[in-house]
């Protein structure tokens, strides 16, 4: 092929289109002047690996499961359907399963301290003979959740009328005396008036044991408590299916799943004189691929990339990813809004999301120098940083997430809004939804610099501008601070999108 008809096959792929998201679902939407109860609000969403089960849990301590619906309409025929080589516009559809009291409210004696039931993380881990197994966590403690069917089982077809019988002992007629009853061998009595017929009961035979229904049973395996001194901020299942972690502030224990008596510390940043403490852990995650490998964010905006297998306790990191701060643009509020309050892996373990308090940033393992993209998400609320602090909103945790093929990234904002972004080369895609029934889509044309695709990025950073570049939000309208979106999860397999609104939960597909 000539160089200009390579040229031209390459401008016909493109970047990806934008996606036309629509509404799908709502668990839990509120009245209008309802009152959301401080328990009912979601806290957690996450998806399992294969996309057909999602959980949440709230600030009350407990989990909620949902199942995927839409998909046994085409057990049948799937392979059939394949070799036509049709699309199928498949519409989302997910139905409440079951849901279970994960985690109570306790009182550290020792302390003197409130442990609050408030579910922090959910994480799902491998199914086996039908059972779903999760870990579930709060501020202090960790619980491995087996989730079955179970059938509820009853004897029926007895041999005497149950009406008649009294206890577990044989038909007696309590109106005669104990001298007038006849005793047989095996105990208990009979009537005077009872005689066997001769040859016995033709009709006498063993009772049988029927399954009526299915019930879900969640039981708790297994809890991993007292090995966190501060509050757990994340949980991550390791790719070899057997361990995981567990962080809070200042430490990231590694745990067995069988093993709830003992972890190992494998960070650890407490200083020996806390007044010399500069940062604490934000977030952790295991590399989807490579179980020797994790990360983990800090309130200092760094991501630290550590091996395992380099020493017991990793105080020192493979590789460090920052972006340097301009000095003269440093301010009271620089720290604050730098800090990182969630990181995730791409699904091919290449890049990391990561979501401070302005922006989304995407980094490559492979290219430490900074961020290969940057979106910006609240830019136009930095006039507003006295205001955010003065009410503590400068503080929230906003989550992020990456779509399935590594093309979108998404997270959360406020007036239950939620940004998409397109990460693919030459893309331009920025759509602001509301989490209601009716999103109002806002699409805003990003600009970039050209750059090659992000498996070949080398030292080329792109940053994108979104719609919100004001200090007004994307449809002239400041932002309410009441109504954030923190939690929010994308589809592992297809684009689909769950968020959490307040009590509520949302469902888009597109």
């Amino acid at each position: 092929m000539s160089n200009g008809g390579a040229k031209a096959a390459v401008a016909s792929v493109g970047a990806p289109q934008p996606l036309d998201w629509k509404f799908s679902q709502v668990f839990g939407e509120r009245t209008a002047g309802e009152e959301v109860q401080e328990v009912d609000i979601i806290s957690a969403i996450e998806f399992d690996g294969t996309g057909d089960h999602l959980a949440t849990g709230d600030r009350g301590g407990r989990v909620v499961l949902f199942e995927r619906t839409d998909t046994r309409d085409y057990a049948g025929h799937w392979r059939d359907l394949e070799k036509m080589d049709y699309p199928m516009n498949r519409h989302p559809e997910f139905r409440y399963k079951t849901e279970f009291q994960s985690h109570e409210p306790e009182f550290d004696y020792l302390k003197s301290l409130e442990i609050e039931e408030k579910i922090n993380k959910i994480r799902w881990c491998q199914s086996a003979n039908g059972a779903l197994f999760l870990l579930s966590t709060n501020d202090k403690t960790i619980k491995f959740w087996k989730v079955q069917e179970k059938k509820v089982k009853k004897v029926c077809d007895m041999n005497v009328d149950s009406s008649k019988a009294m206890g577990n002992g044989p038909i007696v007629d309590s109106s005669i005396s104990t001298s007038s009853k006849q005793f047989i061998e095996n105990g208990g009595c009979i009537r005077n008036d009872f005689s066997f017929p001769t040859g016995g009961f033709p009709s006498l035979h063993l009772p049988v044991v029927t399954s009526l229904e299915t019930n879900l049973m969640a039981r708790c395996r297994r809890i991993y408590a007292h090995a966190h001194d501060y509050h757990i901020n994340s949980i991550s299942n390791n790719s070899d299916g057997e361990t995981f972690i567990s962080a809070d502030d200042l430490r990231i224990n590694l745990w067995n799943l069988e093993i709830s008596n003992q972890s190992f510390n494998i960070v650890d940043v407490k200083p020996a004189n806390m007044e010399d403490l500069t940062e604490v852990i934000t977030s952790a995650e295991f590399h989807p691929k490579h179980c020797n490998m994790l990360a983990y964010s800090s309130s200092k905006g760094s991501i630290r990339l550590i091996d395992m297998r380099q020493s017991a306790l990793c105080d020192t990191h493979s590789k460090l990813f920052e972006e340097q701060d301009d000095p003269g643009t440093r301010s009271f509020f620089t720290e604050i809004i730098a800090s990182i309050s969630d990181i995730k892996f791409a699904k091919d373990g290449r890049h990391i999301l990561s979501r401070d308090y302005m922006t989304l940033k995407l980094w490559d393992i492979n290219m430490d120098s900074g961020p290969v993209a940057t979106f910006q998400v609240h830019e136009h609320l930095r006039p507003k940083l006295c205001d955010l602090y003065e009410n503590d909103s400068i503080f929230d945790k906003f989550e992020c997430c990456l779509s399935g093929d590594g093309l979108r990234v998404a997270t959360g904002s406020y007036s239950n809004l939620f940004r998409v972004f397109g990460c693919s080369e030459g893309s331009t895609e920025a759509t602001t939804l509301e989490a209601s029934k009716n999103p109002t889509r806002r699409q805003g044309q990003t600009s970039s610099r050209p750059c090659r695709s992000l498996g070949s990025l080398s030292g080329v950073v792109r940053r994108v501008k979104g719609a919100n570049n004001l200090g007004v939000d994307a449809n002239g309208n400041t932002s309410d601070f009441t109504t954030k979106l923190l939690h929010l999860a994308w589809h592992p397999t297809e684009n689909s999108i769950a968020c959490a609104a307040s009590n509520s939960l949302y469902m888009y597909y597109a």
